[in-house]
């Protein structure tokens, strides 16, 4: 006890020591006002942010290491702020310092963490985390922040990005690169920053110093479906080319085929026993009665047997797991699945390879040589001169249909000491076509006839995948949810399915439904509210400053035909609705035809996104199509 007490007081001490004259100045608390009042959305604003980042040589190693130092003004403009500060590292990298000071200078005191960043199941990797819980417990208050990094070999050392997480009032980077680092540093997404660029050189050290420096830099956007940061903030990437060691010039990425030899190097290292797959292949093969059949029997037994789990710890991020390993646990990584495929279409004798690529999260293609080009890895199988490219790892994807994150991209072949550059696929949004067709009359105060729905493409893999990885036992209460959107104004009944399992047909689905609470009567009029789905009615982007990207291109279809009762007629269709550009078309008309009235919609997302130019257009549009959604259909009766 006496021990505790003794502790505690000196950490008291301390604390009170370190926290004196750390309250903000007069000067401080206005200049926060100021801020807050110029940047009202903001809680801490970085006062100003120093990088410093130099090279040296491994001493027992081939390897060049880099130290990224880090240095912080942090200020709490708002009336009190808590936040977690964070730094991450991986088997690649360490952290040498990871400190805080008050605004005089002496230590503050955090309790700092270090833990192994988990996601969920699905994800192992061996990136760590630093990070402390800090107060800012007035206005106007501040911390210093310093951090030194230190990554062991630089082609890890991939990107330098411009952008915090809070709003930086000024920013500087400095590089200094010493003559026997062959380097450069590609500026990406500058457009629109007053980013200036000094060089100088120090002939006394023999080195260069790259210095940036940039002011007022917005806070990193917390925005779903958002495009990847290498399309939205201002970065440089890092392209370490070559050095010299010991007199002789040792080559890093100094061009897409250095980076291609590397990879090799990690396939080639691999201990493969394909004889291990042989039954397997055998069984999924023999009994089939075409080349396709074979392939489709193998891919599909990948997608629906191996379980997907990310997997970037070490050299494992990189290197692919033995087809028998992924084949006897039954799960791998993109880069083991795309193995395990590889081999299993080899022993059934056809050519099938291994191919890096990166899906549309990154913004690079392979005129870049660099381990940030790409983050995943599938096969691609050589047929009848064409490149059919297969990834395991797409649950219920169709044998040649392609998920959009990977469409459009570059990929790169093995081919022996060579590669092959190559692209997915585009497909249109006609592809991922889905319909909704519900021909009804009207019975007491409910719309009530048959539906039937199709889907083809990602439309189709999507729904399958949530579907089939429901258990067996809650499937058919899963459909019904899904049919009638759980609520209890919509029953469904008589649902006739086409094979459920099937990815490569159109997938159907037909049942009655009766939609209560959707009309009402007055007099001699009917209010009818004739559509349901509404959908898209408060798609609206609004304070959104980055793309809103889509899952996949979509095509939706749907058709309302309403039998009007006899000694009715419609009062006034509402307006129709039509808009096509570029990344989008909307079309919603009524015609009557007899005593039938048809309302149909049509949304086609051609490119999977919405572009913040696109977004006045799109809100107009979108206000257009809630009018529409907002009004009733008005039946009267007629003499």
């Amino acid at each position: 006890m006496t021990r505790y007490i003794l502790l505690l007081t000196l950490f008291t001490y301390f604390f009170t020591v370190g926290q004196k004259h750390s309250d903000p100045t007069p000067e401080h608390i206005q200049q926060a006002k100021k801020l807050k009042s110029e940047y009202p959305d903001e809680n801490i604003i970085i006062l100003n942010n120093k990088e410093y980042v130099s090279f040296d040589k491994a001493k027992k190693s081939n390897k060049v290491i880099v130290t990224h130092k880090n240095y912080e003004e942090l200020m709490n403009v708002n009336h009190r702020s808590d936040i977690q500060k964070y730094l991450y590292y991986d088997g690649e990298s360490y952290i040498n310092t990871f400190k805080f000071k008050y605004r005089n200078k002496k230590d503050a005191y955090f309790d700092i963490r270090d833990e192994a960043v988990s996601d969920d199941e699905m994800f192992h990797h061996d990136a760590r985390v630093k990070y402390a819980n800090v107060d800012f417990p007035v206005q106007g208050y501040k911390y210093y922040f310093e951090s030194v990094k230190t990554t062991t070999d630089i082609k890890y050392f991939t990107s330098l990005y411009f952008t915090n997480k809070y709003h930086t009032l000024k920013k500087q980077i400095k590089i200094v690169v010493p003559k026997w680092l062959e380097i450069d540093f590609k500026e990406m997404n500058f457009d629109g920053y007053d980013i200036v660029k000094k060089e100088s050189f120090d002939e006394k050290q023999n080195t260069k110093t790259i210095t940036y420096t940039v002011n007022n830099l917005t806070g990193e956007f917390d925005e779903k479906r958002a495009p990847g940061p290498s399309y939205v903030y201002p970065h440089l990437l890092v392209l370490a080319k070559s050095f010299e060691k010991d007199g002789e010039k040792q080559l890093l990425f100094n061009q897409t085929k250095d980076l291609y030899t590397w990879y090799k190097t990690l396939i080639n290292s691999m201990d493969e026993k394909p004889e291990e797959l042989q039954e397997k292949v055998t069984e999924l093969t023999e009994n089939a009665t075409s080349e396709e059949e074979k392939i489709k029997n193998i891919y599909y037994w990948v997608q629906d047997n191996i379980r997907y789990i990310a997997f970037e710890d070490g050299i494992a991020g990189f290197k692919p797991d033995e087809s028998q390993n992924v084949f006897k646990k039954r799960y791998g990584d993109c880069k083991g699945m795309a193995n395990l495929t590889k081999q299993m279409l080899k022993l059934a004798g056809f050519d099938a390879r291994l191919t890096w690529i990166g899906t549309k999260r990154i913004a690079y293609d392979y005129s870049t040589p660099s381990l940030s080009v790409d983050n995943h890895m599938i096969c691609t199988l050589f047929k009848d001169g064409k490149k059919i490219f297969l990834d395991g790892t797409e649950k219920f994807n169709s044998f040649g249909e392609y998920a959009e994150r990977i469409q459009g991209k570059q990929v790169l072949i093995e081919n022996g000491d060579n590669y092959i550059l190559a692209k997915v696929p585009v497909n249109a949004a006609l592809k991922n076509k889905e319909t909704y067709n519900f021909n009804a009359k009207i019975i007491d105060d409910a719309l009530v006839g048959t539906v039937s729905k199709t889907y083809t493409g990602e439309s189709r893999a999507s729904f399958l995948y949530h579907f089939n990885t429901t258990k067996k036992d809650k499937r058919e209460i899963a459909l019904n949810n899904y049919l009638n959107n759980d609520d209890k104004n919509l029953s469904v009944s008589n649902i006739v399915t086409s094979n459920i399992e099937n990815r490569d047909k159109l997938l159907s689905i037909d049942y009655n439904l009766a939609q209560k609470n959707a009309v009402s009567s007055f007099d001699d009029e009917i209010y009818i509210d004739l559509d349901y789905h509404k959908e898209f009615g408060k798609f609206e982007f609004k304070n959104r400053n980055t793309d809103y990207l889509f899952s996949h291109k979509k095509h939706l279809s749907s058709t309302i035909t309403l039998e009007i009762p006899d000694g009715y007629k419609i009062y006034e269709t509402p307006k129709e609705v039509h808009a096509d550009t570029e990344n989008y078309t909307i079309d919603v008309n009524f015609k009557q035809t007899g005593n039938k009235l048809t309302y149909t919609k049509k949304f086609i997302l051609k490119n999977a996104v919405i572009k913040t130019t696109d977004f006045n257009a799109w809100n107009d549009i979108i206000e257009k199509l809630h009018s529409v959604y907002q009004e009733q259909l008005i039946l009267t009766k007629h003499n």
